[in-house]
């Protein structure tokens, strides 16, 4: 694969997952949890409803996860609503 394809497909590597990312907030604001991208949206920032450290979320695992707890915790990027509902729960606690 020469250079300009290898840009090509990594562009749309990134692409691929900030539209996941971005897939994520809606749904996270939509169950009322505030969130918001950063990074030039290479991260989502979940805020907690109580003070206390945001957490990250990272698309990993060569685009099939979503990951946060440095990736002791993660879901399938296939599963919006289903990830939504497990984070909203895990920064509850």
């Amino acid at each position: 694969m020469n250079s300009i394809m290898a840009a090509a497909m990594a562009g749309l590597a990134q692409q691929s997952e900030s539209d996941a990312l971005i897939r994520l907030r809606d749904r996270l604001a939509r169950l009322g949890v505030n969130a918001e991208l950063r990074e030039n949206n290479s991260a989502l920032m979940v805020h907690r409803p109580e003070p206390g450290l945001p957490v990250w979320v990272f698309v990993g695992y060569s685009g099939a996860y979503y990951s946060w707890q440095s990736a002791e915790q993660r879901h399938p990027v296939d599963d919006v609503e289903g990830a939504a509902n497990v984070l909203a729960e895990y920064i509850a606690k």
